[in-house]
């Protein structure tokens, strides 16, 4: 694992329950402002429970997919998180 990666969810892994992060922004916090799409990447392919993925947004403020069980059930974590969509 790169320590960009190792970054991102050590990053992501600390995001509140609630709360979220775009892309962007985690790529930001990361050290690579333009890694975005990296971030989309690395998220799409953690399997980790303890990394919650699905706390990482678009910058559009839509959901984006989930790749453990797509944008619907990403969106009913979120919502019964509390988070704001």
């Amino acid at each position: 694992m790169s320590d960009f990666t190792s970054t991102v969810k050590e990053i992501v892994s600390k995001i509140p329950a609630g709360s979220t992060l775009s892309y962007g922004e985690v790529a930001a916090r990361a050290g690579n402002p333009k890694a975005a799409r990296a971030v989309a990447n690395i998220m799409a392919s953690n399997y980790d429970a303890k990394v919650p993925c699905h706390r990482v947004i678009r910058s559009d403020g839509k959901v984006g997919g989930y790749n453990r069980g797509g944008e619907q059930v990403k969106k009913q974590l979120l919502v019964k998180e509390g988070a704001v969509l």
